[in-house]
């Protein structure tokens, strides 16, 4: 019987925390937005449109990467304290890319390394496998 691919991702709109859910030690690889609060200020000085623009375009770059690592999985769990899991599924649902993978959102607070790696663990420990989309 193969394993099904699993991933946790606690985000924000500035980093995300991708942890494969394993038998072996989970290990924590992190994706930065690019535009950073200096990126901001530079921005902001030029011109409230172009502050906006250029964000929009950086966080475009920052969800596709993350969506470029979520299509090696079959179950994915969007976490964390802003919006950014929810805008990042909504994006995710539009594109048939991503329609064969279950995904889940649930809203928490700011974690440490090890609470985001036991809150993966627990979350895939007790949720049988399903198919489909679930928010």
């Amino acid at each position: 019987m193969q394993q099904i691919k699993r991933l946790g991702i606690w985000m924000d709109h500035s980093s995300a925390h991708l942890m494969e859910y394993s038998d072996v030690p989970m290990k924590t690889r992190v994706i930065e937005s690019k535009f950073t609060h200096q990126q901001k200020e530079s921005s902001l000085k030029k011109g409230e449109n172009l502050m906006h623009n250029k964000e929009q375009h950086q966080q475009k770059a920052y969800y596709n990467d993350i969506g470029d690592a979520i299509l090696n999985y079959e179950e994915v769990l969007l976490f964390g304290p802003t919006d950014a899991k929810t805008e990042l599924f909504n994006l995710l649902t539009e594109d048939q890319h991503f329609a064969k993978i279950k995904m889940e959102v649930k809203q928490t607070d700011s974690m440490t390394e090890n609470q985001e790696q036991a809150f993966v663990k627990a979350h895939f420990s007790v949720h049988p496998v399903q198919h489909g989309f679930n928010l």
